[in-house]
């Protein structure tokens, strides 16, 4: 059988992310999302999750944007000189080897992060990153242990499979900086995740057996989501997505996704695309009743 999560990642970012994602929810085929907790809209995404039961809630760890939950001074090697959250996943993975990070930082964060969501009342559903930094090698332990001790029994595994998936971001996206940059992160996040994915299966944890969604960022109109749809093979598949509408405040801190976030609303409450869901037998599943079929 295939099944199928539709992922939003930024749950909380702002108030009109949170707004597309809830649309995306009702009206169309988006069954999950993942929750920064330090978005600035995080107290309006709780409310809006107790609002609807089939939506499965996780956690998207963040150390790259925006105010951390933990105090500055309690994190330095992670914040700028404004005690903001700043490094890409390339800068944070070089100045951990070059000893400039301190991994305990991290980890406080994180922690800090998975605690503010479980102080509101939320039982997470699963873990993720933001930007996927999750899978760097150096951090797999520490997301590890911290999904154990949370109880969280599934973790994204972003391994796209890219014989199929590139060959549809070049047919639909079209040539371009921004095609080639897409490719680039999805072959070096894949090629980080096939050991990560072993550490997983070995710490007890679980994840979707399939992943869409990574190369294709950005270009998730209806031609692409039906063409992943296609895809999609027999067990538990996730589509991460990003949906959301344009505003004011999206503009400063939505970054190089601001204006992609309404073409994917679209797409997910498209009619075409709720129709090829059915038409291909797929079902739509999320986290929670993924982990509810997993061993122990």
């Amino acid at each position: 059988m295939k099944r199928l999560i539709v992922n939003a990642d930024d749950f909380g970012l702002a108030e009109s992310v949170n707004r597309g994602i809830i649309v995306a929810h009702r009206e169309g085929i988006l069954t999950s999302a993942s929750l920064l907790a330090n978005g600035s809209a995080f107290e309006q995404s709780i409310a809006l999750a107790d609002q609807c039961p089939d939506l499965s809630v996780g956690v998207h760890l963040n150390i790259s944007d925006g105010i951390p939950i933990s105090p500055a001074r309690s994190i330095p090697t992670l914040v700028n000189d404004h005690g903001e959250l700043h490094l890409s996943p390339l800068r944070i993975w070089i100045r951990i080897l070059t000893r400039q990070i301190r991994l305990e930082d991290i980890y406080s964060e994180f922690r800090a992060q998975l605690l503010k969501v479980s102080d509101a009342g939320l039982l997470p559903t699963h873990l993720d990153g933001h930007l996927h930094v999750h899978v760097l090698p150096q951090l797999s332990p520490i997301v590890i242990g911290l999904a154990r001790e949370f109880r969280i029994r599934c973790v994204r595994c972003p391994a796209e499979n890219l014989e199929a998936a590139l060959p549809a971001l070049w047919k639909f996206g079209g040539p371009g900086i921004a095609g080639l940059r897409r490719s680039a992160i999805a072959c070096g996040v894949s090629s980080l995740v096939r050991p990560f994915r072993e550490r997983l299966r070995m710490a007890g944890l679980d994840g979707p057996n399939a992943f869409y969604g990574l190369a294709e960022t950005g270009f998730l109109d209806v031609r692409m989501v039906s063409a992943l749809l296609h895809l999609v093979p027999d067990g538990t598949t996730e589509l991460m997505c990003h949906p959301g509408y344009s505003s004011a405040e999206l503009e400063t801190v939505g970054g190089e996704l601001t204006r992609s976030r309404q073409t994917e609303v679209l797409a997910l409450t498209s009619r075409e695309i709720r129709e090829t869901t059915e038409r291909l037998g797929i079902r739509l599943t999320n986290f929670r009743h993924l982990e509810e079929t997993l061993p122990g």
